[in-house]
């Protein structure tokens, strides 16, 4: 079901984000991010001479390559657009995630290693949703093979959200020796 009818408006920036998990051929994830935005109206811009409306503002480009257990073994970033000349050359430090893994704490270890003056606010934000995709990607393949190789092993999905809540519909029906709700 979409939104409700909104009063009448006119779009001033569009902010588009992609992300896409790839299996590898050597047993590695690669998940790739792409983030653009774009203004509706032209604008004055020191290091472009300007900026035409509908021309990107920010079109970067971020990918993490991780192994099944979210430990990230590559990144790369691009800038292709950005208001200043400087913005590409923060790109490599980005290549310091190596060894990073995605987990509990994952946006507080990011910006100790690319947050602030160290890295590009844009990039830093497309990380979260390439984790989440990372996770969209990789889990349920991952947890398939694990929960049906180990016999009563808990799902690591229990509780993570409403669904999954242990008294909910969902695990009654999936997992209902983890159930925790009123028979």
């Amino acid at each position: 079901m979409p939104l409700t009818n909104p009063v009448e408006r006119e779009l001033i920036h569009e902010r588009t984000i992609e992300c896409k998990g790839y299996k590898r051929k050597d047993d590695l994830w690669d998940i790739e991010g792409h983030l653009v935005d774009i203004k509706s109206y032209e604008f004055p811009n020191y290091d472009r001479n300007g900026i035409a409306a509908g021309e990107p503002i920010h079109d970067m480009w971020l990918r993490i390559t991780v192994d099944n257990n979210m430990l990230i073994h590559e990144a790369e970033a691009v800038t292709d657009a950005s208001p200043f000349n400087i913005c590409p050359n923060i790109t490599s430090n980005f290549t310091q995630l190596k060894g990073l893994q995605i987990k509990q704490g994952w946006r507080g270890s990011v910006n100790k290693i690319v947050g602030g003056t160290q890295g590009c606010t844009h990039l830093v934000e497309l990380l979260n949703p390439l984790a989440t995709t990372a996770f969209q990607t990789i889990y349920p393949l991952v947890s398939q093979e694990m929960t049906s190789s180990i016999p009563g092993k808990k799902p690591l999905l229990l509780n993570s959200c409403h669904a999954y809540a242990a008294n909910s519909s969902v695990v009654k029906r999936q997992w209902p020796s983890f159930y925790e709700g009123e028979e």
